[in-house]
Protein backbone atom coordinates (compact mmCIF):
# COMPACT_ATOMS: atom_id res chain seq x y z
CA UNK A 1 0.00 0.00 0.00
CA UNK A 2 1.38 3.62 -0.96
CA UNK A 3 1.74 5.91 1.89
CA UNK A 4 0.10 9.21 2.83
CA UNK A 5 1.25 12.06 0.72
CA UNK A 6 0.57 15.65 1.44
CA UNK A 7 0.58 19.06 -1.11
CA UNK A 8 0.10 22.16 -0.03
CA UNK A 9 -2.93 24.42 -1.07
CA UNK A 10 -3.90 27.69 -0.43
CA UNK A 11 -6.97 27.52 1.49
CA UNK A 12 -6.69 29.09 4.98
CA UNK A 13 -3.25 30.66 4.55
CA UNK A 14 -1.84 27.68 3.20
CA UNK A 15 -3.15 24.02 4.50
CA UNK A 16 -1.32 20.75 4.07
CA UNK A 17 -3.42 18.29 3.04
CA UNK A 18 -3.05 14.72 3.14
CA UNK A 19 -3.84 12.11 0.19
CA UNK A 20 -3.07 9.17 -0.85
CA UNK A 21 -3.49 7.17 -4.66
CA UNK A 22 -2.51 3.66 -4.76
CA UNK A 23 -1.21 4.41 -8.37
CA UNK A 24 -0.24 7.40 -10.75
CA UNK A 25 -2.52 9.47 -12.22
CA UNK A 26 -3.63 7.95 -15.42
CA UNK A 27 -5.07 10.74 -18.16
CA UNK A 28 -7.49 7.45 -19.67
CA UNK A 29 -9.77 7.07 -17.05
CA UNK A 30 -12.08 9.25 -14.74
CA UNK A 31 -11.02 10.10 -10.98
CA UNK A 32 -12.91 8.88 -8.34
CA UNK A 33 -11.90 11.21 -4.85
CA UNK A 34 -12.65 9.41 -1.57
CA UNK A 35 -13.57 11.52 1.60
CA UNK A 36 -13.39 9.55 5.05
CA UNK A 37 -15.27 9.37 8.11
CA UNK A 38 -14.98 10.97 11.51
CA UNK A 39 -11.88 10.55 12.95
CA UNK A 40 -10.22 7.99 10.29
CA UNK A 41 -8.18 9.03 7.50
CA UNK A 42 -7.37 7.94 3.81
CA UNK A 43 -6.27 4.18 5.70
CA UNK A 44 -10.21 3.74 5.87
CA UNK A 45 -10.41 3.10 1.80
CA UNK A 46 -8.09 0.18 1.69
CA UNK A 47 -10.65 -1.79 0.64
CA UNK A 48 -11.21 -0.07 -2.35
CA UNK A 49 -7.49 0.90 -3.28
CA UNK A 50 -6.75 -2.56 -2.98
CA UNK A 51 -10.12 -3.46 -5.30
CA UNK A 52 -9.03 -4.34 -9.18
CA UNK A 53 -12.31 -3.58 -10.60
CA UNK A 54 -12.58 -0.03 -9.21
CA UNK A 55 -9.29 0.46 -9.79
CA UNK A 56 -9.39 -0.32 -13.64
CA UNK A 57 -12.61 1.67 -13.67
CA UNK A 58 -10.99 5.16 -12.07
CA UNK A 59 -7.93 6.83 -10.91
CA UNK A 60 -8.89 6.50 -7.24
CA UNK A 61 -7.92 9.16 -4.45
CA UNK A 62 -8.63 9.93 -0.66
CA UNK A 63 -8.26 12.79 0.59
CA UNK A 64 -8.36 13.43 4.49
CA UNK A 65 -10.27 16.75 5.79
CA UNK A 66 -8.95 19.24 7.90
CA UNK A 67 -8.80 17.67 11.67
CA UNK A 68 -7.81 14.18 9.86
CA UNK A 69 -4.88 11.84 9.02
CA UNK A 70 -1.77 13.81 8.13
CA UNK A 71 -4.40 17.37 7.20
CA UNK A 72 -2.80 20.58 8.81
CA UNK A 73 -4.01 23.88 8.80
CA UNK A 74 -2.41 27.39 10.23
CA UNK A 75 -6.11 28.38 11.57
CA UNK A 76 -7.49 26.00 14.29
CA UNK A 77 -11.10 26.88 13.13
CA UNK A 78 -12.58 25.24 10.08
CA UNK A 79 -15.87 24.00 8.55
CA UNK A 80 -17.14 21.28 6.20
CA UNK A 81 -16.91 23.93 3.56
CA UNK A 82 -13.55 24.34 3.82
CA UNK A 83 -12.34 20.51 3.63
CA UNK A 84 -14.81 21.17 0.39
CA UNK A 85 -12.92 24.11 -1.30
CA UNK A 86 -9.35 22.75 0.21
CA UNK A 87 -10.19 19.28 -1.66
CA UNK A 88 -10.78 21.18 -4.94
CA UNK A 89 -7.53 23.04 -5.11
CA UNK A 90 -6.18 19.26 -4.35
CA UNK A 91 -7.50 18.47 -7.60
CA UNK A 92 -5.68 21.44 -9.11
CA UNK A 93 -2.45 20.91 -7.78
CA UNK A 94 -2.71 17.29 -9.36
CA UNK A 95 -4.07 18.18 -12.29
CA UNK A 96 -7.38 16.43 -11.77
CA UNK A 97 -10.00 18.90 -13.79
CA UNK A 98 -12.90 16.88 -12.72
CA UNK A 99 -13.74 14.41 -10.72
CA UNK A 100 -16.87 11.89 -9.31
CA UNK A 101 -16.52 11.98 -5.03
CA UNK A 102 -17.44 9.48 -2.87
CA UNK A 103 -17.85 10.49 1.13
CA UNK A 104 -18.69 8.40 4.15
CA UNK A 105 -20.63 9.73 6.92
CA UNK A 106 -19.31 13.40 7.26
CA UNK A 107 -17.85 12.35 3.95
CA UNK A 108 -20.80 12.36 2.49
CA UNK A 109 -21.98 15.66 3.18
CA UNK A 110 -18.59 17.06 1.85
CA UNK A 111 -18.85 15.30 -1.54
CA UNK A 112 -22.81 17.49 -1.21
CA UNK A 113 -20.26 20.88 -0.85
CA UNK A 114 -18.06 20.42 -3.62
CA UNK A 115 -21.23 19.59 -6.15
CA UNK A 116 -22.38 22.76 -4.93
CA UNK A 117 -19.15 24.71 -5.31
CA UNK A 118 -17.90 23.33 -8.33
CA UNK A 119 -21.02 21.59 -10.22
CA UNK A 120 -18.86 21.84 -13.42
CA UNK A 121 -16.26 19.96 -11.88
CA UNK A 122 -18.02 17.38 -9.76
CA UNK A 123 -19.44 14.17 -12.24
CA UNK A 124 -21.18 12.48 -9.68
CA UNK A 125 -21.02 11.88 -5.68
CA UNK A 126 -21.71 8.63 -4.12
CA UNK A 127 -22.67 9.49 -0.10
CA UNK A 128 -22.02 6.39 2.33
CA UNK A 129 -24.38 6.42 5.08
CA UNK A 130 -24.90 9.68 5.77
CA UNK A 131 -27.33 12.78 6.17
CA UNK A 132 -27.69 16.04 4.87
CA UNK A 133 -29.39 17.84 7.74
CA UNK A 134 -28.05 19.57 10.83
CA UNK A 135 -29.03 17.55 14.46
CA UNK A 136 -32.81 18.46 13.45
CA UNK A 137 -35.36 17.09 15.58
CA UNK A 138 -37.01 15.56 12.26
CA UNK A 139 -33.67 13.73 11.85
CA UNK A 140 -33.69 12.02 15.34
CA UNK A 141 -37.23 11.17 14.88
CA UNK A 142 -36.34 9.34 11.72
CA UNK A 143 -34.09 7.02 13.73
CA UNK A 144 -30.97 8.82 13.17
CA UNK A 145 -28.43 9.05 16.39
CA UNK A 146 -28.50 12.39 18.38
CA UNK A 147 -25.73 14.13 17.83
CA UNK A 148 -25.68 16.73 20.24
CA UNK A 149 -26.04 13.75 23.02
CA UNK A 150 -23.42 11.98 21.61
CA UNK A 151 -20.49 14.56 20.88
CA UNK A 152 -21.09 16.82 23.61
CA UNK A 153 -19.40 14.65 25.98
CA UNK A 154 -16.51 14.00 24.02
CA UNK A 155 -16.01 17.93 23.27
CA UNK A 156 -16.23 18.62 27.32
CA UNK A 157 -13.30 15.48 27.29
CA UNK A 158 -11.04 17.16 24.99
CA UNK A 159 -11.32 20.87 25.87
CA UNK A 160 -8.42 21.13 27.97
CA UNK A 161 -4.90 21.37 27.64
CA UNK A 162 -2.70 18.19 27.71
CA UNK A 163 1.18 17.26 27.27
CA UNK A 164 3.31 15.75 24.87
CA UNK A 165 2.60 12.47 25.58
CA UNK A 166 -0.73 12.45 25.43
CA UNK A 167 -2.46 9.80 23.15
CA UNK A 168 -6.59 9.43 22.00
CA UNK A 169 -7.75 6.99 24.62
CA UNK A 170 -8.94 3.47 24.09
CA UNK A 171 -12.37 3.88 25.01
CA UNK A 172 -12.62 6.46 21.88
CA UNK A 173 -11.50 4.35 19.31
CA UNK A 174 -13.58 1.04 21.18
CA UNK A 175 -16.99 3.71 20.45
CA UNK A 176 -15.73 4.48 16.86
CA UNK A 177 -15.18 0.99 15.76
CA UNK A 178 -18.56 0.10 17.36
CA UNK A 179 -20.91 3.20 15.78
CA UNK A 180 -18.87 2.58 12.23
CA UNK A 181 -18.39 -1.17 11.60
CA UNK A 182 -20.39 -3.16 14.40
CA UNK A 183 -17.40 -3.24 16.64
CA UNK A 184 -13.79 -5.05 15.12
CA UNK A 185 -14.09 -8.48 13.47
CA UNK A 186 -10.68 -9.01 15.21
CA UNK A 187 -7.93 -8.22 17.48
CA UNK A 188 -5.70 -7.36 14.83
CA UNK A 189 -8.26 -4.97 13.30
CA UNK A 190 -9.12 -3.28 16.85
CA UNK A 191 -4.92 -2.97 17.11
CA UNK A 192 -4.92 -1.56 13.87
CA UNK A 193 -7.32 0.96 14.55
CA UNK A 194 -5.70 2.03 18.16
CA UNK A 195 -2.49 2.47 16.80
CA UNK A 196 -3.98 4.84 13.59
CA UNK A 197 -5.67 7.11 16.26
CA UNK A 198 -2.84 7.01 18.42
CA UNK A 199 -0.86 8.22 15.17
CA UNK A 200 -3.49 11.26 14.26
CA UNK A 201 -3.79 12.13 17.18
CA UNK A 202 -1.43 12.79 19.80
CA UNK A 203 -0.14 15.46 21.92
CA UNK A 204 -1.97 19.12 22.49
CA UNK A 205 -2.21 19.70 18.84
CA UNK A 206 -3.81 16.45 18.27
CA UNK A 207 -6.24 16.75 20.87
CA UNK A 208 -7.15 20.26 19.81
CA UNK A 209 -7.58 18.97 15.90
CA UNK A 210 -9.95 15.94 17.21
CA UNK A 211 -11.84 18.58 19.55
CA UNK A 212 -12.71 21.07 16.46
CA UNK A 213 -13.40 17.87 13.80
CA UNK A 214 -16.44 17.10 16.84
CA UNK A 215 -17.41 20.75 17.00
CA UNK A 216 -17.86 20.67 13.47
CA UNK A 217 -19.51 17.31 13.73
CA UNK A 218 -22.02 18.49 16.34
CA UNK A 219 -22.67 22.38 14.77
CA UNK A 220 -22.71 21.21 11.34
CA UNK A 221 -25.18 22.87 9.02
CA UNK A 222 -27.85 21.72 7.04
CA UNK A 223 -27.77 21.41 3.59
CA UNK A 224 -31.93 20.97 2.49
CA UNK A 225 -32.24 24.08 1.14
CA UNK A 226 -29.28 23.76 -1.00
CA UNK A 227 -29.70 20.31 -2.26
CA UNK A 228 -32.12 21.18 -5.29
CA UNK A 229 -28.38 23.32 -6.71
CA UNK A 230 -26.44 19.51 -6.84
CA UNK A 231 -27.22 18.61 -10.89
CA UNK A 232 -25.25 15.82 -10.99
CA UNK A 233 -26.38 12.42 -10.43
CA UNK A 234 -26.37 10.88 -6.85
CA UNK A 235 -26.27 7.48 -5.62
CA UNK A 236 -26.60 7.37 -2.01
CA UNK A 237 -25.82 3.67 -1.01
CA UNK A 238 -26.87 3.01 3.17
CA UNK A 239 -26.56 -0.22 5.25
CA UNK A 240 -29.66 -1.36 7.39
CA UNK A 241 -27.51 -1.90 10.44
CA UNK A 242 -26.73 1.82 10.26
CA UNK A 243 -26.03 3.05 14.05
CA UNK A 244 -25.99 6.41 13.14
CA UNK A 245 -28.27 7.66 10.76
CA UNK A 246 -31.56 5.42 9.01
CA UNK A 247 -32.56 4.42 5.78
CA UNK A 248 -35.56 6.27 6.14
CA UNK A 249 -33.92 9.34 6.35
CA UNK A 250 -32.09 8.62 3.55
CA UNK A 251 -35.04 7.54 1.64
CA UNK A 252 -36.55 11.15 2.45
CA UNK A 253 -33.81 12.92 1.98
CA UNK A 254 -32.89 11.59 -1.85
CA UNK A 255 -36.11 13.31 -2.96
CA UNK A 256 -34.63 16.77 -2.14
CA UNK A 257 -31.99 16.84 -5.24
CA UNK A 258 -34.66 17.99 -7.49
CA UNK A 259 -32.90 18.95 -10.18
CA UNK A 260 -30.23 15.73 -10.25
CA UNK A 261 -29.69 13.88 -13.32
CA UNK A 262 -30.21 10.97 -11.76
CA UNK A 263 -30.66 10.36 -7.57
CA UNK A 264 -31.29 7.33 -5.93
CA UNK A 265 -30.96 5.26 -2.62
CA UNK A 266 -29.39 1.90 -3.01
CA UNK A 267 -30.31 0.46 0.60
CA UNK A 268 -27.11 -2.38 1.18
CA UNK A 269 -28.58 -5.19 3.63
CA UNK A 270 -26.78 -5.68 7.09
CA UNK A 271 -24.15 -2.64 5.94
CA UNK A 272 -22.82 -0.84 8.49
CA UNK A 273 -22.45 3.28 9.24
CA UNK A 274 -18.61 3.13 7.29
CA UNK A 275 -20.37 1.74 4.75
CA UNK A 276 -17.46 1.20 2.21
CA UNK A 277 -15.35 -0.35 5.26
CA UNK A 278 -18.11 -3.20 6.48
CA UNK A 279 -19.17 -3.96 2.89
CA UNK A 280 -16.71 -2.97 0.50
CA UNK A 281 -17.76 -5.23 -2.45
CA UNK A 282 -20.92 -3.81 -2.27
CA UNK A 283 -20.07 -0.24 -2.44
CA UNK A 284 -16.81 -1.02 -4.74
CA UNK A 285 -19.22 -2.62 -7.16
CA UNK A 286 -21.68 -0.18 -7.47
CA UNK A 287 -19.30 2.84 -7.58
CA UNK A 288 -17.67 1.08 -10.42
CA UNK A 289 -20.77 0.72 -12.83
CA UNK A 290 -21.87 4.05 -11.59
CA UNK A 291 -18.43 5.95 -13.04
CA UNK A 292 -18.96 3.55 -15.83
CA UNK A 293 -22.31 5.17 -16.37
CA UNK A 294 -22.14 8.46 -15.76
CA UNK A 295 -18.90 8.92 -16.92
Amino acid sequence: MTETQTVTVPHLGGTQVGYRMPEPLDGSKPTLVMVNSFSTSADLYTPQFEDEGLKNSANLIAIELFGHGQTRSPSEQFTYWDTAIANLQVMDALGIEKAFVLGTSQGGWVAARMALLAPERVLGIIPLGTSMDYESKRSHDLGCWNGDEACSPVIEQFSAPVGDDWTVPGEFTDFILSAGIGGPTSEEQRQHWHKLHRQDYSGDAGRRRLLMAAINLRDRDGLHGRLAYITCPVLWMHGTADQVYSVANAQEEIALFTNSKDAKVQVVEGGQHFLSASHPDDVNAAAAEFIGTWS
